[in-house]
C-alpha cells in the first residue's frame, strides 16, 4: 500500500495524543500536525515522540505552521480546531450564563457564537485544501461539528465527513445493556450532531429495545438511563443522545451551572496551562503528564453541568471513529458508522443537502446513509428548528449580517427571544475580536 499521510489542523491540539495513539500499528506512515501556535505544536510533539518509543513503525511526526505546506501531499485531513482557543469557550460560556441562558459550547447560545467565529475559518480551511490537496479525505470534528461539516461541504462536497463520539458511544452503552456483543444486533439512530435519538436495537426482525425500556435495573446500566429516567425514556421510547439533556431539563443545568461557580471551559483552561507548561519545561515525561492531566480531565467530564458520572472516558472513542473511518476508506473494506453526512434524501424532514448524523456504511467510495434511516418522529419538529438556526448561521457568516446573527440567536428553542438575542450578539461581538465581520 502507498505511504498514507495524515494532516492533523490543530495539530497542538490536547487530545491529538489519542488520535495517534490510535494510530500506532496502523495504515498510516506520517502525521503531520498544522497549528497557528507553534509553542503548543512542540508540546504536543513531545508527547507523541515519548509515545512512539519503542514502537516499530510508529508514523513519523512532524510539525508545522504553515497550511499550504500541512497539506500538500495529504491523503486525510482530520480537523480538530478551536478558534479563540479554551479562552473562547469561556467566553462562550459566561456571556450566555449571564443572560440566564444555557451557556454550553455547543448547544444554544455558545454553540452559535462557536460556529459564526468558526464557520469562516473552516470554509477558508476547505477552499484551501480543495486547491491543494483535492484528493484528500476530510474527516471533521472541529466543533459544532455537524455545522461546521455542512460549511466546509459547499467546497469539498462528499469528501468532507463529520464524526463524533457521542452515538457510538451510546449504542455500545445501550447494547451492553442488552447484554449483547458489539456488532451482534443493528441499532437505528438518527438526527443533527448532538440532537439524535436510539430509535431500535434489531436482531433480524425483532427490535430489542422495548425489552430494555421496561427493565428498570438495566436503563439503571447505563449513562443516558440514568441520566433521563426509566419514566421518561419509557414515554419517549427510544433513547436520546446525551446531549438532549440540555434540552429537556434546560432550567436546572442553567442553575446548576451558575452555582457550579466554575464552568467547564474554565476548568479547561486553567488545567491545560498547567499542562502545556509541564510538557514545555526541559526535562521530565512528556507523556506521564500528559496521561496524568487526561485523567483529571476525563473524571471531571459532563459532571461540571450537572450531567453526573460517566459510564466512558470523554471523547468516548472519537479516535477510534476517526481510525475506523480512514481504515474503511483507505481498505475499501466496507464498515457501518454513525457519521455527518449530507441528508440526500435520507430524512425527508430536512433537505438533500443538510448535514445530518445517521447510519452509514464507509467504504473507497466514502459514506453513503443509509438508506432505511428514519428520525424519531417526537424529535422531528425540534431538528428542523436546530437546522434553520444553522442555516441563518452559515449565511450570516457568509453575508456578514449582525441581523441574521440575531436571527440564527433567537430562532433557537433554549433562547427564544429577540432583546436577548441582540444583547447576547453584542455581548460576544465586544469580546471576540473574530465577530467583527458582523455588521
Amino acid at each position: 500500500m502507498p505511504t498514507k499521510r495524515l494532516v492533523i489542523l490543530g495539530g497542538g491540539g490536547f487530545r491529538v495524543p489519542l488520535v495517534y495513539g490510535a494510530l500506532l500499528g496502523s495504515f498510516v506512515d506520517e502525521v503531520v500536525l498544522h497549528d497557528v501556535d507553534a509553542s503548543r505544536l512542540a508540546a504536543i510533539g513531545r508527547v507523541l515522540h515519548a509515545q512512539a518509543a519503542g514502537v516499530p513503525g510508529a508514523p513519523a511526526v512532524r510539525g508545522t505552521t504553515d497550511l499550504t505546506e500541512a497539506l500538500t501531499g495529504a491523503d486525510f485531513v482530520f480537523s480538530a480546531i478551536r478558534v479563540h482557543g479554551l479562552e473562547g469557550r469561556v467566553i462562550d460560556e459566561r456571556v450566555a450564563l449571564d443572560e440566564g441562558v444555557l451557556g454550553q459550547e455547543t448547544v444554544g447560545a455558545g454553540g452559535i457564537a462557536y460556529g459564526l467565529r468558526t464557520v469562516p475559518v473552516v470554509r477558508a480551511i476547505a477552499r484551501r485544501i480543495s486547491l491543494v490537496a483535492p484528493e484528500a479525505w476530510v474527516i471533521n470534528f472541529t466543533n459544532p461539528a455537524g455545522l461546521v461539516t455542512e460549511a466546509m461541504a459547499a467546497h469539498l462536497g462528499d469528501r468532507v465527513i463529520g464524526i463524533c463520539d457521542s452515538p457510538s458511544a451510546l449504542a455500545r452503552r445501550v447494547l451492553r445493556a442488552l447484554g449483547l456483543a458489539p456488532g451482534t444486533a443493528e441499532v437505528e439512530y438518527a438526527g443533527l450532531n448532538h440532537l439524535g435519538w436510539l430509535t431500535a436495537v434489531r436482531q433480524g426482525e425483532q427490535d430489542l429495545l422495548p425489552r430494555l425500556l421496561a427493565d428498570r435495573a438495566r436503563l439503571g446500566s447505563f449513562e443516558e438511563g440514568r441520566l433521563f429516567g426509566a419514566e421518561r425514556l419509557r414515554a419517549l421510547g427510544a433513547v436520546p443522545n446525551e446531549y438532549l439533556h440540555y434540552y429537556y431539563d434546560q432550567q436546572a443545568l442553567v442553575r446548576a451551572s451558575l452555582a457550579a461557580g466554575e464552568t467547564r471551559g474554565e476548568f479547561l483552561l486553567k488545567q491545560q496551562r498547567e499542562c502545556y507548561t509541564r510538557l514545555t519545561a526541559p526535562g521530565g515525561d512528556a507523556f506521564s503528564a500528559w496521561q496524568a492531566a487526561l485523567g483529571q480531565r476525563n473524571a471531571t467530564y459532563m459532571a461540571m453541568e450537572g450531567l453526573g458520572e460517566r459510564d466512558d472516558a470523554e471523547g468516548g472513542g472519537y479516535e477510534d471513529v476517526a481510525l475506523a473511518l480512514m481504515r474503511a476508506i483507505a481498505r475499501d473494506e466496507p464498515t457501518p458508522l454513525i457519521l455527518n453526512v449530507r441528508n440526500r434524501g435520507t430524512l425527508p424532514e430536512l433537505d438533500d443537502d443538510a448535514v445530518v448524523e445517521v447510519p452509514c456504511v464507509v467504504d473507497g467510495a466514502g459514506a453513503r446513509p443509509v438508506p432505511s434511516t428514519r428520525l424519531f418522529p417526537g424529535g422531528a419538529d425540534l431538528v428542523r428548528r436546530i437546522k434553520s438556526t444553522e442555516r441563518a448561521v452559515l449565511e450570516a457568516s457568509a453575508t456578514g449580517s449582525r441581523a441574521l446573527a440575531v436571527r440564527a440567536m433567537a430562532s433557537h428553542p433554549l433562547i427564544d427571544s429577540v432583546p436577548v438575542a441582540r444583547r447576547l450578539v453584542a455581548a460576544y461581538q465586544e469580546r471576540l475580536p473574530e465577530l467583527g465581520y458582523l455588521t
